[in-house]
C-alpha cells in the first residue's frame, strides 16, 4: 500500500526523508509505483515505464547513500523517483510526443533537461501523457489514449503537459518539467491545481525535446523549457538545477539571474489585469485574481488593480502573438499545405486550425514585421517594469474544461459564465506574455463555486524569473497553495 501524505508531499520533504534515511530510494520508487497501478487506470497518466532501469538506480543510490558517498550538494536528488512528459528524449525509454509515427522511437541520448536531472540524481523511471506533438491545450492522442483530470475524470488535464500537472496532481511525481509555447506549462498547472514555471526565454535548453522531429537543433521561437511541482520553492530549485546552455554554447555560456525585487527600501509593486472585453475570463477567475493581489496589498503590496504598459492593446499584441506562433508551428504542415492555406487566405476563404494558422504562411518579410512589432512591445514592457514588479493575471477565461476531441479545434467553443468563447481563448491571456519573452509562474490561489482549482500567473520582468517565484511562494503561503484531490 502506498503513503498519500508522502507521495503528496513537496520533492523537498521527499528527499529529505531519503536523506535522513527515514525511506530508502528503492522504497520510495515502489510506494510511487505502487499509488501508480492502483490509481492511474483511472486517469491514464503515466505512458511508459522502465522500472528494471529505476530499481538499479534507486539501489546504487541506497548503497552509495549507506556509505556515506553522496554529496547533497551535488546531487541534490540523489534518488528521486520522476516522470517525465513524453516529448523529452530519455534514453531507453520510448519518446512517442504522441505520435502513431514515433511510437517505436526509442532514444539513444537524453535531452539536455534529462540529463541535468539525471546528473543531480534523479530516477527518472516513467513518462506522462500529452496532446500529439505537444500541440492542444487537452491532452489525448491515438498512441496512448486521454487523461482525465485528478479533480472529475470527467475533465481535461489541460495541455500540453497534461499529464505531467496530472501527475503531480495525483501524487505520482513530485517533480516534472513541462514545455511552453503558448501556455503549456501554465495551463494544465492551473487546470490541475500544482505550480509551473514558464521561464523567460532561452535560459533552459529545449535540445532533444520533440517536436521537431528527433535530432532536431532548432530552439523554437517562443517556446520554452520550465520545472512543475507541487510547491513554488521546488519549481525555484529545479530551475536553478535546468538552467543553461545548448552544448554548442557550452564553452562561454553563463547566466546569473538578478535577485528577487523587491529591495528592502520600497514595497513590492503589483500590478493587476485581471479582465479583459477581449478575452473576458469566468468572474470567479477575475475574483481570484483580485482576492490574490488583495492579500499582497494586506501585506504591504503597492498594488494598482487597472494598469498596464502605455497604449497597450490586448488584440494587436494577440494578432502579434497569432502570426508568430504559427510561424514557428510552421514546420507542421507540408509546403504545399502551406501554399494551398496562402492561396486561401489571399481569396478571402477560411481556412480551419487552431490558433497560429495564418501565420504559418508569412513571408519572411512579414515575419520581420511581426517581429519588430514584438520588440516593440518588449520594449514598452521594460519600461513598465521599471516601476512595478510583477503584473497579476488569469491564465485561461476557465477552470478545467469538459473533454472534448472533436475536430477541427477551430470549431470548438469553451463556456465562459454561460457564452459560448472560441476554444482558442483559452491560450491568450498566456500568449500575451509568452510571445514578449516574459517569465510567469502559475500557482493555485483558490477554489471554483464547482470544487475545481484556480490558478494566476505572476509575470515579471525578463530575466527576472526570481521575482516571479518570490512573489508566487508569498501567495502560496497566504492563500494554502496545493491541495491534493479527493483520490484515496
Amino acid at each position: 500500500m502506498d503513503d498519500p501524505a508522502l507521495l503528496n508531499a513537496s520533492a523537498e520533504k521527499q528527499m529529505f526523508e531519503l536523506q535522513s534515511g527515514s525511506i530508502s530510494a528503492r522504497e520510495l520508487l515502489q510506494l510511487t509505483v505502487d499509488r501508480i497501478d492502483r490509481i492511474d487506470p483511472r486517469l491514464n497518466l503515466i505512458v511508459a515505464r522502465d522500472l528494471e532501469a529505476a530499481q538499479r538506480q534507486a539501489s546504487a543510490v541506497d548503497q552509495a547513500r549507506a556509505k556515506g558517498a553522496i554529496d547533497d550538494d551535488v546531487t541534490p536528488l540523489a534518488g528521486l523517483p520522476m516522470t517525465i512528459k513524453d516529448s523529452f528524449m530519455v534514453t531507453g525509454m520510448p519518446t512517442t510526443s504522441g505520435a502513431v509515427e514515433l511510437r517505436d522511437y526509442i532514444p539513444d541520448s537524453d535531452a539536455d533537461v534529462v540529463t541535468r536531472l539525471k546528473s543531480a540524481g534523479a530516477i527518472i523511471f516513467g513518462k506522462s501523457n500529452l496532446p500529439l506533438y505537444a500541440g492542444d491545450v487537452q491532452t489525448f492522442n491515438e498512441v496512448h489514449g486521454t487523461s482525465n483530470n485528478p479533480w472529475d475524470t470527467a475533465r481535461s488535464v489541460g495541455g500540453s503537459s497534461g499529464g505531467s500537472a496530472g501527475a503531480l496532481a495525483a501524487g505520482f511525481s513530485a517533480l516534472e518539467v513541462g514545455s511552453d509555447i503558448a501556455g503549456s506549462i501554465r495551463n494544465p498547472a492551473a487546470m490541475c491545481g500544482v505550480v509551473g514555471h514558464k521561464p523567460s526565454y532561452g535560459i533552459v535548453s529545449g535540445r532533444g525535446q520533440i517536436p521537431g522531429p528527433p535530432g532536431t537543433l532548432t530552439l523554437g521561437d517562443i517556446a520554452v523549457v520550465g520545472p512543475m511541482a507541487r510547491t513554488v520553492q521546488d519549481c525555484r530549485r529545479a530551475l536553478d538545477l535546468l538552467i543553461g546552455p545548448n552544448s554548442w554554447e557550452s564553452k562561454a555560456w553563463s547566466l546569473q539571474l538578478p535577485p528577487a525585487r523587491p529591495s528592502s527600501d520600497r514595497p513590492l509593486r503589483v500590478a493587476v489585469w485581471a479582465n479583459d472585453d477581449y478575452c473576458p475570463v469566468d468572474p470567479e477567475i477575475e475574483q481570484a485574481v483580485i482576492t490574490a493581489a488583495t492579500s499582497l496589498a494586506d501585506n504591504g503590496a503597492e498594488v494598482n488593480f487597472d494598469i498596464r504598459p502605455d497604449g497597450f492593446d490586448f488584440a494587436k499584441a494577440d494578432a502579434t502573438f497569432d502570426d508568430l506562433l504559427g510561424s514557428a508551428l510552421s514546420g507542421s504542415w507540408s509546403m504545399a499545405e502551406l501554399e494551398e492555406m496562402a492561396a486561401a487566405l489571399a481569396e478571402g476563404r477560411s481556412i480551419s486550425g487552431g490558433l497560429g494558422v495564418a501565420g504559418a504562411t508569412l513571408r519572411h518579410r512579414q515575419w520581420l514585421s511581426r517581429n519588430e512589432r514584438r520588440l516593440q512591445m518588449r520594449q514598452r514592457w521594460l519600461e513598465f517594469f521599471a516601476e512595478w514588479d510583477v503584473v497579476l493575471a488569469p491564465i485561461s477565461p476557465t477552470v478545467a474544461i469538459e473533454h472534448d476531441h472533436s475536430h477541427p479545434m477551430s470549431d470548438r467553443t469553451i463556456s465562459v459564465a454561460g457564452t459560448a468563447r472560441p476554444y482558442t481563448d483559452q491560450m491568450r491571456w498566456m500568449g500575451l506574455f509568452g510571445v514578449v519573452y516574459l517569465p510567469a509562474t502559475a500557482v493555485p490561489v483558490a477554489t471554483h463555486s464547482n470544487g475545481l482549482p484556480i490558478g494566476v500567473q505572476v509575470v515579471g520582468p525578463y530575466l527576472e524569473d526570481k521575482t516571479c517565484l518570490a512573489v508566487a511562494e508569498q501567495l502560496e503561503r497566504l492563500l494554502g497553495g496545493f491541495t491534493p484531490p479527493p483520490l484515496d
